[in-house]
């Protein structure tokens, strides 16, 4: 009798806030168990809270890109993955250049600094907003808010010029894209990295007021490159996740109206809010990578060297066993301590305070602005990103 095959990580998901449904059923029974990855390579998924915080803070499993697989078919990390991690991107460093470069940029992300960044976001907010009004009574709520806002805020952050950012946003697009060859990723990242390094060398523009890296090369101790791989990184990554994530969740809300009506009546829960709809929506939907640097028996399976670990922060974050109370239901009122929605331990997302406040101020604004909002077309209409690394809509008609 044949072995029963090692299956691939499903990518169908039955409701568009879901996570694919084998990945619930394989943590009930299997919280690590063998995945069949793009290019033959059987490696492991982890599908439980439990075990991916204890695997993403365990320093024997390694994040560098030498050791990293896709785990779904993404011809566009061939250049990428295999070598060594490209110039100031930490996020596939180990310790000690991981840490050094962390260091040079947490204490711009601290929770203290986005508060101080509020009254410069409550104004974005409000300019787009005033121009959804002008131009309404409908929009896509993309295209009109979410990407404008989120692209506006992380390029002031970095000292970034306004010419740059819709090819910044070309650029950002290229590189999540599930479907990019090689090619197509590679020479968007050396687009996205000689505008970065020519920013970094020629400093700020007249008037300008500095940015996170006029910053770094003022203070001299990251060179240009790596000043530069650290912009590409924030600067992709703050497009992309802030989109997705404020886009998926006005689309998540006004889909469960008892919900949001929770949230018009108490302005004071926005921020249980925000964590309940990052946990519950999840958009890093293809998880995070590791590695086991040596051969070791973990959670009952025996892992070798070089095994490719996919540690899944949709399903972990979907666990009952932590989040209890019908943890696949959205609930604004739900105690979401310790969800992994930004990942965990030393590589957990250094933008994350920036995301949790561009939601806490663009969504009670918007719907204060906006109180009779709705779908412009019928939710199965609304085209989901199932085509790129960070989940979201790639638009969301709606009027008012």
């Amino acid at each position: 009798m044949s072995a029963e095959p090692v299956p691939a990580h499903p990518t169908e998901r039955r409701r568009p806030f879901d996570p694919p449904q084998e990945l619930m059923e394989w943590q009930v029974g299997e919280p690590l168990r063998g995945m069949r990855y793009p290019d033959g390579h059987v490696g492991w998924v982890v599908t439980s809270h439990e075990l991916a915080r204890a695997m993403l803070t365990d320093p024997r499993f390694s994040a560098r890109s030498e050791f990293k697989r896709a785990p779904v078919h993404r011809p566009g990390t061939e250049p990428f993955f295999g070598v060594p991690a490209a110039p100031g991107w930490l996020v596939d460093m180990d310790p000690p250049e991981h840490t050094r470069l962390r260091q040079q940029l947490a204490g711009q992300f601290t929770a203290r600094r986005m508060r101080e960044l509020r009254p410069r976001l409550a104004r974005i907010v409000d300019e787009l907003l005033s121009a959804m009004e002008r131009g309404g009574p409908g929009a896509d709520l993309v295209e009109a808010f979410a990407l404008p806002l989120a692209s506006q805020v992380i390029c002031e952050l970095l000292g970034v010029p306004s010419d740059d950012r819709a090819e910044f946003q070309r650029n950002s697009r290229i590189l999540f894209n599930l479907s990019s060859t090689a090619a197509d990723t590679s020479a968007a990242l050396d687009r996205l990295y000689a505008t970065l390094r020519d920013i970094t060398a020629g400093g700020q523009e007249p008037g300008q007021t500095p940015g996170l890296l006029q910053a770094l090369a003022k203070d001299g101790t990251l060179d240009t490159e790596e000043i530069a791989g650290v912009g590409v990184l924030l600067l992709t990554a703050g497009h992309d996740s802030t989109t997705g994530s404020l886009a998926l969740s006005v689309f998540a809300l006004l889909s469960h109206p008892d919900e949001l009506a929770r949230l018009t009546a108490d302005p004071s829960l926005v921020d249980n809010a925000v964590e309940e709809l990052l946990r519950y929506l999840t958009v890093f939907h293809f998880g995070v990578p590791r590695t086991p640097l040596e051969d070791l028996e973990y959670a009952g399976r025996q892992l070798k060297a070089g095994d490719s670990i996919t540690v899944s922060l949709s399903a972990a974050n979907r666990d009952p066993r932590w989040f209890q109370d019908e943890a696949d239901r959205l609930d604004l009122t739900r105690r979401t301590t310790g969800h992994v929605a930004f990942g965990y331990g030393i590589h957990q997302c250094l933008g994350q305070n920036l995301v949790r406040m561009e939601m806490r101020t663009a969504l009670p604004a918007l719907f204060q602005r906006f109180p009779t909002l709705a779908l412009a077309v019928p939710a199965q209409d609304v085209p989901l990103s199932t085509d790129m690394s960070v989940y979201g809509v790639h638009r969301l008609p709606v009027v008012w």
